[in-house]
């Protein structure tokens, strides 16, 4: 979301909560979805005015393709990054009509080549922006290492918005 904001991107974002919706447009977000409380394809075509989004970084996945495919604007982008498996109907009708694209990708599996390149613009586009601190770092909560036992549970439960840092002991 920063990153988007940053370069003048206009973010919609979804979360699970009212906190989530709060902090989301502290980080920069023009539109903030409880998809818990809204239907965030409505909501995402309400804030575009029916246009839909360029868009789409997915972090969920299966579940949610529809419905992102739903949000997509005519020649709008749908990227899966992560997410839970499992398996999803491609509506092709609605993909072929919006010319629209879904790309999914991870990380590890690249060659080292390309996770070479994709470091390189991270230097180039990401890393100037975290030193002028256009954007910052969201920390959960710190927690020393011998504790990481919480650090899994504080993740598994699905409260944390933004990361937990693991600090190791001085040695």
């Amino acid at each position: 979301m920063q990153w988007a904001h940053a370069i003048g991107a206009t973010v919609i974002t979804t979360t699970g909560t009212d906190e989530g919706t709060e902090i989301g447009r502290e980080l920069g977000a023009d539109a903030a979805i409880n998809y818990t409380t809204t239907d965030f394809v409505d909501a995402t075509l309400a804030a575009t005015g029916g246009r839909g989004v360029d868009a789409i970084l997915d972090v969920v996945g299966a579940d949610y393709l529809d419905r992102n495919l739903r949000c997509l604007a005519e020649d709008g982008h749908l990227v899966t990054i992560s997410g839970r498996g499992g398996s999803a109907n491609l509506d092709m009708g609605l993909l072929l009509t919006r010319r629209a694209s879904v790309t999914a990708t991870l990380l590890n599996p690249r060659p080292l080549q390309q996770k070479a390149r994709i470091i390189d613009g991270v230097r180039r586009e990401i890393i100037p922006l975290l030193e002028s601190q256009a954007i910052k770092p969201l920390v959960h909560e710190r927690i020393p290492m011998p504790d990481a036992a919480k650090a899994h549970a504080l993740l598994e439960s699905g409260a944390v918005v933004g990361r937990v840092v693991l600090i190791a002991p001085d040695i």
